[in-house]
């Protein structure tokens, strides 16, 4: 990691191609779009009204659990908590942490830490992993920290096979369920430790930084876990109850969010290794269409329960817009890429799922040298 660390500390460069038509055209159209609807780039009232009401409901999804004596009662409740707190996560923290849900930096900073402690993650260490390692560098190995190698997954051609990987495809489902657990207890220590290269961009440090991610982690566990131990306890939920909601709504969480983002980076994609010269050899905007993708859901107005995450490919084009937009602006990148010989690509979720599928076993089969 180390070795990684001190490379990263030289950012990439993407070549100065042809690129450049392909750009003002698209901020053209982008602008003309934004000018006619006379409006801007972040969420609109009617958007901060729907997570305003859904966090309220959210709270009183909570309450139930401390006073109920019922553990059906309780689990339902938590399991509605939480869910509700992850989707506010999808259609809100995601835009927050891009400064698109409010236009003031500190309150996307608030609403982050809010909405992220009931899943036990440091917000400030998701979003730099996410807006400057996973938007500069999609697939780029050890620039991309989302396809990271962990040893369970072999998620590019670059990483180490393992022969269990041989079923990969099958066991995904249950590794993925245990993402937010990993990223709260690994990924937020080693990053709070100086272990990843997180540490080059200065996250959360002295006296302060260190404050804010123990609060973050006592936050949690005081909220998921031991008010619900001393006062739903005493109510006469047991502890094997309690224990086992909050593992499972972590799990039925982590889920809920994988498969919004499934295989948005690896159905048909490429992946890339830094070169020597830190001189990628194509432009952002070719990386960009040759890394991701858009979908649609079946019907399409279920785009709104992704929080635009399904507009994957315009979202990397576009980050610091609010996803309310994303329909129109896919639209005018998919006319653009046409014009400009750009490989869009939209597909529907039943593609998306058969060609992660596809891409799970092919990097579950061990490579010419083995």
């Amino acid at each position: 990691m180390r070795k990684n660390m001190r490379s990263l500390e030289h950012e990439l460069q993407y070549a100065d191609t042809n690129e450049q038509d392909f750009h003002l055209a698209l901020k053209q159209a982008s602008r003309d779009y934004l000018q006619k609807k006379q409006d801007h780039v972040y969420a609109s009232g009617l958007d901060l009204t729907v997570i305003i009401s859904l966090f309220i409901i959210a709270i009183f999804c909570y309450l139930p659990t401390l006073y109920t004596s019922s553990s059906v009662i309780f689990s339902l409740s938590y399991f509605s908590f939480v869910l509700l707190i992850m989707f506010l996560n999808v259609i809100g923290q995601h835009d927050a942490c891009h400064n698109t849900l409010f236009k003031a930096s500190w309150k996307n900073r608030i609403f982050g830490r809010i909405v992220t402690l009931p899943l036990g993650l440091e917000p400030e260490f998701w979003r730099t992993r996410h807006v400057y390692f996973h938007h500069h560098y999609a697939n780029v190995e050890h620039y991309d920290l989302d396809t990271e190698e962990n040893g369970i997954f072999r998620q590019t051609p670059f990483q180490k096979w393992r022969p269990f990987m041989k079923f990969q495809h099958i066991y995904w489902p249950f590794v993925a369920s245990l993402s937010l657990t990993w990223i709260a207890l690994v990924f937020d220590w080693s990053d709070r430790t100086g272990k990843t290269p997180i540490k080059i961009k200065n996250v959360l440090t002295g006296k302060l930084g260190w404050g804010l991610f123990l609060a973050s982690k006592i936050g949690h566990l005081t909220l998921m876990l031991g008010l619900p131990l001393i006062i739903a306890h005493v109510n006469g939920i047991s502890f094997i109850v309690i224990f086992l909601t909050y593992i499972i709504s972590q799990m039925v969480a982590s889920l809920f969010v994988i498969y919004l983002l499934l295989g948005t980076h690896w159905a048909e994609t490429e992946f890339f290794t830094a070169p020597d010269d830190k001189l990628i050899k194509h432009g952002w905007y070719h990386h960009n269409f040759v890394t991701a993708c858009d979908w649609l859901p079946s019907p399409n107005y279920l785009w709104r329960l992704t929080g635009g995450l399904n507009y994957h490919l315009t979202h990397h084009l576009f980050p610091n817009w609010h996803h309310r937009h994303y329909p129109a602006l896919a639209k005018i990148v998919s006319q653009l890429a046409k014009a400009h010989n750009m490989p869009y690509r939209c597909i529907n979720y039943n593609e998306l799922v058969k060609a992660q599928i596809r891409f799970l076993r092919k990097m579950g089969q061990p490579p010419a040298q083995h």
